[in-house]
């Protein structure tokens, strides 16, 4: 009778676990591979458009949070580097002013 209980019990199937299987990442999450990441900063250079693309990329216009970081840590770049082209102007404005009361 042990032998006919053991046949009429229900088999459980162990699940599978895919061990070559990486974890699965969410769309909004997936990294930019090295060559992503090049291929952006040449877009953001073109010009009129590159800056047009890096405003709407910083301001939400992409679900990936990666590619969404980059173009706000370039769009803060190029505020440093207008900061930067400002401040020399006044000094140069301010020098050249000033040189011509000396003459």
């Amino acid at each position: 009778m042990d032998n006919n209980e053991q046949f009429n019990q229900e088999q459980v199937q162990q699940p599978v676990i895919n061990v070559n299987a990486g974890p699965v990442i969410p769309e909004e999450y997936k990294p930019i591979s090295a060559w992503g990441y090049f291929g952006y900063q040449l877009l953001f250079a073109i010009p009129c458009v590159g800056f047009i693309l890096l405003c709407v990329f910083a301001l939400g216009g992409t679900k990936n949070i990666n590619l969404k970081n980059f173009a706000r840590s370039y769009f803060c770049i190029y505020l440093l580097i207008a900061i930067i082209v400002v401040i020399l102007l006044l000094f140069g404005v301010s020098f050249s002013f000033f040189s011509n009361f000396r003459s």
